[in-house]
């Protein structure tokens, strides 16, 4: 059970944004009722998750395999819940989201660019800074467009589960 009640949707400020969410995301998830508590916080929120997610270049499949790697490494589960789907649709196999929680996997599961995609997931979430090596590795596969996109792809997906898991929030959550 979450730490804090959900907003209630229905009042002030976050009641328009609550119609905004649902008419551009369908429904108000977990997150985003907790974030309605502020709503100038929780549209700043949706405007950055909607550029990454939907208005970025970045392959959507490279997209999500870090969102999956994310939570699972910040054992945020209400991350992974939300986007197993998601990363699915984007083209990941099952058995590549069955192993991101795991410290090594087998050889030939990820192609060279989707291992240093995951190498430098690894090295931005566990330690911050990135190694010449890690980030090499990583520039070779992608334009300066999509490094971007892909390192604030990271660094957004960071702050997502640090939120939902200090304030413990989680898909079995009532509203």
């Amino acid at each position: 059970m979450a730490r804090l009640s959900y907003a209630d949707l229905q009042q002030g400020a976050a009641a328009g944004l609550a119609q905004r969410i649902i008419a551009e995301r369908g429904s108000v998830l977990h997150l985003y009722q907790m974030l309605l508590h502020s709503p100038p916080v929780a549209e700043g929120w949706l405007g950055y998750l909607t550029a990454i997610r939907q208005k970025s270049g970045l392959d959507g499949s490279v997209r999500e395999l870090v969102i999956m790697r994310i939570a699972h490494l910040n054992r945020a589960p209400y991350e992974a819940d939300q986007h197993a789907p998601i990363a699915l649709r984007e083209g990941l196999r099952q058995d590549q989201l069955d192993v991101l929680g795991q410290t090594e996997w087998p050889a030939g599961l990820f192609d060279d660019r989707q291992a240093a995609v995951l190498a430098y997931a690894d090295a931005m979430t566990r330690s911050v800074q990135v190694p010449d090596a890690v980030f090499d590795a990583v520039r070779a596969h992608f334009p300066d467009s999509e490094l971007v996109e892909l390192t604030a792809t990271i660094a957004a997906y960071n702050m997502v589960s640090r939120f939902l898991e200090a304030l413990q929030v989680h898909s079995d959550d009532q509203r």
